[in-house]
């Protein structure tokens, strides 16, 4: 079993620009899952891990034992103060894993795709993506202006919503909605639908806007259908990962009902 103590090895030195440079994740394809659960969510998906990081408090561990068996790899033992360099947790659970980023496939012309366009808080971004995995949706799309999908924030919110949904980054969302068989369905504040009024079965991508401006124009002029949540007066709007949760289970409640 491979020991590191020194911030001069190669793979600790892989595993720190991974763990802080959005360029090197996508130079290298390659990103880290910090934590216990994170960890479970990609062996439970199937994913491959390339490898498996340790402090020797982790190996006393038997949530972490676990999980290095379920892995069947030999981990490498990483110095706790090295391990601690990596991690952003408060209290790090001593393992983590390097994992390759997958290829996305193509965009879809079908089904229920949500657009994110230029959501820039990663907290929301994961949580987003943990909503529509729940809900069920079948491609995210992210623009260039989004929160770094595969940072450690955003896999942390996203709970395990990367390993089990089809993800694209950097998407150019304009081309996408002049290719998408449905509607385009975008929150608005202006000439909208209510949304509890408005159609979501069938073909569908929802657009979720940018923290405070909201959809970008060019994507608001692509919006075939412009929906607004309904609020009391005096709120003027709600956090975007709060109303993508409204949409995505209205849309739910609708498919369900019919």
């Amino acid at each position: 079993m491979e020991v590191i103590h020194s911030p001069h090895n190669a793979l600790y030195k892989l595993c720190h620009k991974l763990a802080t440079h959005r360029r090197d994740r996508l130079k290298q394809k390659k990103t880290l899952l910090d934590g216990t659960h994170l960890v479970a969510a990609a062996l439970d998906a199937g994913w491959t891990i390339e490898k498996l990081l340790v402090t020797p408090e982790g190996l006393d561990n038997p949530e972490v034992l676990a999980l290095v068996k379920t892995s069947v790899m030999t981990p490498t033992v990483l110095e706790s103060t090295l391990f601690k360099s990596l991690s952003e947790l408060p209290s790090p659970t001593g393992l983590m894993a390097l994992v390759d980023i997958p290829d996305s496939k193509a965009p879809r012309k079908h089904g229920l795709c949500l657009l994110l366009d230029g959501v820039q808080d990663p907290g929301n971004v994961g949580s987003i993506l943990r909503t529509a995995a729940a809900a069920g949706v079948d491609q995210v799309l992210l623009s260039d202006q989004c929160a770094d999908l595969w940072s450690p924030k955003v896999l942390r919110a996203g709970m395990g919503a990367h390993f089990v949904l089809d993800l694209i980054e950097r998407a150019d969302l304009l081309q996408f909605a002049d290719q998408f068989a449905g509607p385009i369905g975008a929150l608005m504040l202006d000439q909208a639908q209510d949304l509890y009024a408005a159609t979501l079965t069938g073909d569908l991508a929802l657009v979720m806007g940018a923290e405070g401006q909201g959809v970008s124009a060019p994507m608001a002029a692509r919006a075939t259908l412009r929906l607004t949540i309904p609020m009391q007066p005096g709120i003027e709007s709600l956090n975007v990962g709060a109303a993508a949760a409204i949409c995505l289970y209205e849309r739910v409640r609708q498919t369900r009902s019919g």
